[in-house]
């Protein structure tokens, strides 16, 4: 499923409350340095010129749509068609985005959902620092894993990569990870074993984000034959990090 706008929502997200979405990625086609098996917008395509809305436009839609909403939103929140970090502007449409909100929905929180990708990149670390939730990924602490699952389009990106450019936040952000299992052709996919977990645990340890977000599949996937975890199992997974004082949200 694509989103066909700029601006969407408001929608009650399962992990963020009343959420005004912010697409910064074409309206008709998936743009993302991920291809991952379980996105709801589907794969990635071909795309020769994509075509990305200017700061400007982002800056008068999304100031049309919070100037009527007022008090009644959360959160905004820059997700949308594929990694919203990749927009060349999306330093200024930060600034825009928190100048907006101050002045429209003060009680809304500025959150952006990305896949880490891009974090080598300063302007983007900048931006982030701006926004009250950081919400960053990472699927699983074992390379060849989070190639089965999350397909970068950058064959050499690593999980050591990853985890030096989340170290640059301090913490102070969540950490994001789908957990699920499946399977690609003759290839296993699960991010749930034992060894997985083992990897996953000691990476959050070295991170110590300030809050871990899990979650399920929840909408149609690309890959069909992906499997749900159980909630009961979710929950499991999340215990010895409440067991250490660490913020843990589940979404089943």
């Amino acid at each position: 499923m694509l989103f066909n706008s700029i601006i969407y929502g408001p929608i009650r997200s399962r992990r963020l409350g009343v959420s005004l979405g912010v697409n910064l990625m074409p309206t008709d086609a998936k743009l993302c340095t991920f291809d991952c098996v379980y996105c709801e917008c589907g794969w990635n395509q071909p795309i020769l010129h994509p075509q990305l809305p200017t700061r400007e436009q982002v800056r008068k839609e999304l100031g049309s749509q919070l100037s009527v909403l007022n008090h009644q939103l959360d959160v905004i929140t820059f997700s949308g068609n594929g990694e919203p970090t990749m927009h060349p502007d999306f330093f200024g449409i930060i600034q825009d985005t928190c100048t907006l909100r101050d002045k429209y929905c003060p009680q809304a929180k500025v959150s952006v959902l990305s896949n880490s990708t891009q974090l080598g990149r300063s302007d983007v670390v900048e931006a982030l620092k701006l926004c009250d939730n950081r919400i960053l990924k990472l699927d699983s602490a074992v390379d060849a894993t989070m190639r089965l699952i999350d397909r970068p389009v950058n064959p050499h990106l690593t999980v050591s990569q990853l985890m030096k450019w989340l170290q640059q936040f301090d913490g102070d952000f969540t950490l994001q990870t789908c957990f699920l299992r499946g399977k690609n052709q003759n290839l296993i996919i699960d991010n749930t074993t034992p060894e997985e977990l083992q990897a996953w645990y000691q990476a959050v340890d070295r991170l110590a984000p300030k809050q871990v977000m899990i979650y399920v599949i929840d909408r149609a996937t690309p890959l069909k034959t992906l499997e749900k975890i159980p909630a009961i199992e979710m929950h499991q997974i999340a215990q010895p990090l409440r067991d250490k004082g660490i913020d843990v949200i589940v979404s089943v």
